[in-house]
């Protein structure tokens, strides 16, 4: 699995084929997110990912600093998912 970082995002977001997805609680997310991006609960995420996900989608999670994202996009791509995590996640966003 690779990470990303926020620089290569922009670029990467520009393919049709690529899902930002916010993985902190709801809160935060209605407190501030990247642009873009949907809100799937971490918890709910590795719960039920088909509810999510489709393979065939790439997919960078993010969360307040990268590390919780750069475990569930290991959870989920060892499901056959095609996930990335987001070094730094919304913090290096915020900065």
């Amino acid at each position: 699995m690779e990470n990303v970082s926020m620089e290569e995002l922009d670029n990467i977001l520009e393919d049709d084929n690529s899902q930002l997805i916010d993985i902190r609680d709801n809160y935060l997310y209605e407190v501030g997110t990247i642009p873009t991006a949907i809100n799937a609960p971490s918890n709910f995420l590795q719960m039920m990912p088909e509810k999510y996900l489709r393979k065939g989608t790439h997919y960078y999670l993010f969360c307040d600093y990268g590390i919780k994202s750069r475990k569930v996009a290991r959870y989920l791509n060892a499901l056959g998912y095609d996930v990335k995590s987001i070094d730094g996640g919304y913090n290096s966003y915020n900065q």
